[in-house]
């Protein structure tokens, strides 16, 4: 490859032969020992999948919140509460159509009987001798079981005993549902294989439509299901080590099997393309290792990136599900520039076998359908940059509005036991039933009344504007506490709950115990979520800045130019907003949400968003790269604005256009988990590699780029020499992208514009 003059329109273009080198030789070499190359991807494949088996972990939406009023109030519980408080609560809901519960009393005693002896259970109410948990008609009552820990990390096994415990209420004709954790640990097992199945479907009929045959399309797909076994394998055994949460497994599957074909599909297409060229198959394996399989290490190395980013939320949790994502991420980049080759090797020549169609070629000239379309564009660049930003402004227009919250029980299916349990307890006890507060006041060393402080507290407690219910406090074994329950008017979704408890944190319990010295915080299930959102709310600017920066120093390091750099952030950010305000619309306005199985309104997820962001932001970045990829490889042969920018985007049309409708299809396929977080973060991601295939890539990028001119390819001298070098496709003999470029003639004939 020709270096550029070093000048200030024009940086020198240093490539990194050492890289591209051992590059080339790794294809070359897995190329021309495909056996060896499968036999190892195998060995480690069964490996892992054995190891999962024997030794793999589960997941749970276990967290922590240090430093939070909410993280301390459980803390005092823990350590000066009595049975009654200690451990994690869950419901078990009882109903009879027919006469009071008061009639099963015997069923009843002997269900908290067998439910006191079983494993892992501190204490059980009984409803019909606990103030408050029966309901006024007396059909309805609330059993408080306690547990050592969260019963969602049990083996689902457990749920045989607590079935036996209640077996004789049920014998009894009365209806028992599990609520709270007990709920989630009985739902059914999350089952990813239809929407696996329905996304692989999808991309054997994407592949055979772009390439044609059954070899070519076979290829991609089997390096990526080999890479996602193997990354699911592995997250498997990391869980019994670290703490994932429950969508981290489907988090995974949907980036690992989106990115496996994506990045062997590149790969793929460069090699067919290179066939043409070289006499050898395993030279065109190491060329296309050269060129394209260094833009698939720094997608990945980007998305990775922007995953590895939400640690810096500083809420494990939300860093664990991009860690699980991103490590499927990276086995699939593995699987694409080492397996690929070697399957590319043992096809040969014969890549195109089984044909459906005529294989065809990427174009060369300026004659097809995206150089007219590139042509069209540069025509009127202002005209297409209005025209697409007004779209994605229009689409980005709910995101105003947005009310994060948590998606609780009552937006699961109706067959769902903690659907039933929510439902029964909201129209038996009102809807703030099921997010109540945990008040607890610290007393320490400060000797006070307590007679006289629990009636205040109470007093106080109950005149406060949005309380439904107050419980008598009482007082800890130690003395240390007193303790007490609040009922909001609202549902735990309702904004007018989370008002509530930062009233009663800010407010009320600083003026209730202002005169004791004691301190107040609010706590509980309820409480800890309700915090959870305000945390990630805080921190979500720092996770923009961070993944933002980060990949803004990638592509400038990559690229060497500045504006290439900055523009790929800001439109990245602008999708991501277009993607948000879609999310909204369907799940927090309803829009079209009983299509997707959402019957009711739901705030967005907590967490939906920063996860949204580092993915889309990622994943955006994959095909910013391929792209740039092709137009800057053009450019450094042509420096002619105009042409480089028509053959990158007509070079990258097909494989781009058949990568994006894989992706869609695989994340859209997850609308049909039961899941409704896993249904936002479905549609969100879908509808972002929609815009960001057609509105970004053939709208937004090119006039861009038109527009800025020469000034594309600016970077300042002293930078430049500051950054690293990092081609992201090597230069190889007789390169085919110099070939097209000095052979095809300006986009605009006859306006000799050589921007």
């Amino acid at each position: 490859m020709t270096d550029a003059p070093e000048t200030s329109q024009e940086p020198e273009h240093r490539a990194a032969p050492a890289v591209v080198g051992r590059l080339h030789r790794l294809g070359r070499w897995c190329a021309r020992r495909p056996w060896w190359v499968i036999a190892a991807w195998l060995l480690v494949l069964l490996t892992a999948l054995g190891a999962d088996r024997a030794w793999g972990g589960t997941y749970d939406d276990d967290f922590a919140l240090p430093g939070t009023a909410v993280q301390t109030g459980a803390d005092l519980l823990d350590a000066h509460g009595s049975d009654t408080v200690r451990g994690t609560a869950s419901q078990i809901v009882l109903h009879t159509d027919t006469g009071s519960l008061g009639t099963h009393r015997d069923a009843v005693g002997a269900a908290v009987t067998a439910l006191e002896e079983l494993p892992e259970v501190i204490s059980v109410a009984d409803p019909l001798s606990t103030p408050g948990t029966v309901s006024a008609d007396g059909t309805t009552g609330i059993m408080t079981v306690r547990f050592t820990q969260n019963p969602t990390r049990f083996e689902t096994s457990y749920l045989d005993g607590v079935d036996d415990a209640v077996h004789g209420l049920r014998a009894d004709g009365v209806e028992v549902e599990y609520g709270g954790p007990l709920g989630q640990l009985a739902r059914p097992k999350a089952e990813d294989r239809l929407s696996e199945v329905i996304g692989l479907t999808t991309a054997v009929i994407v592949l055979l439509a772009g390439f044609g045959s059954l070899a070519a399309a076979g290829l991609p797909l089997l390096t990526a299901v080999v890479g996602l076994l193997s990354g699911m394998a592995l997250l498997g055994l990391l869980a019994a080590v670290f703490t994932f949460g429950n969508a981290a497994p489907t988090l995974a599957t949907m980036m690992g099997l989106g990115v496996g074909v994506d990045y062997a599909l590149f790969l793929i297409t460069r090699h067919r393309r290179l066939l043409h060229d070289v006499d050898e198959p395993a030279e065109a394996a190491g060329r296309a290792m050269a060129t394209s399989g260094r833009a698939v290490i720094v997608a990945a190395a980007t998305v990775a990136l922007a995953l590895g980013g939400l640690y810096a939320s500083g809420v494990t949790f939300i860093g664990t599900l991009g860690a699980a994502a991103g490590l499927t991420v990276l086995v699939a980049a593995v699987a694409a520039l080492t397996l690929a080759p070697a399957l590319l090797g043992v096809t040969g020549r014969r890549i195109d076998r089984w044909r459906v169609r005529p294989p065809a070629d990427e174009p060369s000239g300026t004659a097809d359908a995206w150089h007219r379309w590139a042509a069209t564009v540069g025509r009127r660049p202002w005209l297409f940059l209005a025209a697409g930003g007004l779209v994605l402004a229009v689409l980005a227009i709910p995101a105003a509005s947005m009310r994060l919250g948590h998606v609780d029980s009552g937006a699961n299916p109706t067959d769902y036991t903690d659907r039933r349990a929510y439902d029964l307890v909201a129209d038996a006890f009102g809807p703030g039933t099921n997010g109540q507060f945990t008040v607890v006041a610290h007393l320490g060393d400060t000797a006070t009344d307590l007679a006289a402080l629990s009636g205040s507290l109470h007093d106080t407690l109950a005149s406060t504007p949005g309380v439904a219910h107050v419980s008598t406090p009482v007082t800890s074994e130690d003395r240390a506490l007193l303790i007490t329950t609040v009922t909001p008017d609202t549902g735990p979704q309702e904004e007018a709950t989370s008002d509530l408890m930062h009233r009663l944190e800010d407010d009320v319990l600083p003026d209730a115990l202002s005169r004791s010295h004691a301190e107040g915080y609010v706590t509980g299930v309820t409480a800890a979520q309700l915090t959870f959102r305000d945390v990630v709310v805080d921190r979500l600017p720092v996770i923009v800045t961070v993944v933002v920066a980060a990949s803004f120093l990638l592509l400038l390091t990559v690229f060497r130019s500045l504006l290439v750099a900055l523009k790929a952030a800001l439109l990245n950010l602008l999708s991501i907003g277009a993607a948000y305000g879609v999310v909204v619309a369907v799940f927090q306005w309803g829009w079209g949400g009983g299509l997707f199985g959402v019957d009711e309104p739901v705030p967005v997820e907590s967490y939906v968003p920063m996860m949204m962001f580092a993915i889309v932001f990622g994943l955006s970045m994959d095909y910013e790269v391929f792209l740039l990829s092709r137009i800057r490889e053009a450019w450094l042969h042509t420096k002619d604005n105009h042409l480089s920018v028509a053959t990158g985007l007509a070079g990258t049309a097909r494989v781009i256009t058949c990568a994006a409708l894989i992706m869609t299809s695989v994340f859209l396929a997850f609308l049909l988990s039961t899941n409704v977080v896993i249904k936002m973060l479905a549609l969100g991601l879908g509808v972002s590699v929609v815009i960001d295939a057609t509105v970004v890539r053939l709208i937004l990028v090119p006039s861009t780029m038109y527009l800025l001119g020469r000034a594309n390819w600016w970077l300042p001298h002293w930078l430049d020499r500051l950054l690293p070098h990092l081609d992201p496709e090597g230069a190889t003999p007789a390169h085919p992208a110099a070939r097209d470029a000095d052979a095809a003639v300006p986009v605009q004939a006859g306006s000799g514009d050589r921007r």
